[in-house]
């Protein structure tokens, strides 16, 4: 496979552009939720759940948005199957 590197790429939409700044969030969600796993003080770990919180409310932020404009959309969960799964995990812890 060749790259011809003079070539233009075309340009990311926003959907393009919101998709990628959500799978970002998700990354570095994750990221932060390890250094708060990991922290030996109580006070750090405060700080890291604090920036963790920001992060997740960024992410459903643009996950909001893209909703309300069409671009991501979800359907209903069955509530059969809801209901099904509550009780399998009720059944787990005892």
């Amino acid at each position: 496979m060749q790259f011809n590197l003079n070539q233009q790429q075309p340009a990311m939409g926003d959907v393009e552009i919101v998709n990628d700044s959500i799978a970002s969030q998700k990354l570095i969600s994750s990221t932060y939720d390890t250094y708060a796993n990991e922290c030996a003080t109580p006070n750090l770990r405060d700080e890291f759940m604090n920036i963790l919180k920001d992060e997740h409310q960024i992410q459903a932020e643009l996950f909001s948005e893209m909703q309300k404009r069409g671009w991501y959309q979800t359907t209903p969960a069955d509530q059969q199957k809801v209901q099904q799964a509550k009780q399998k995990f009720q059944n787990m812890l005892g």
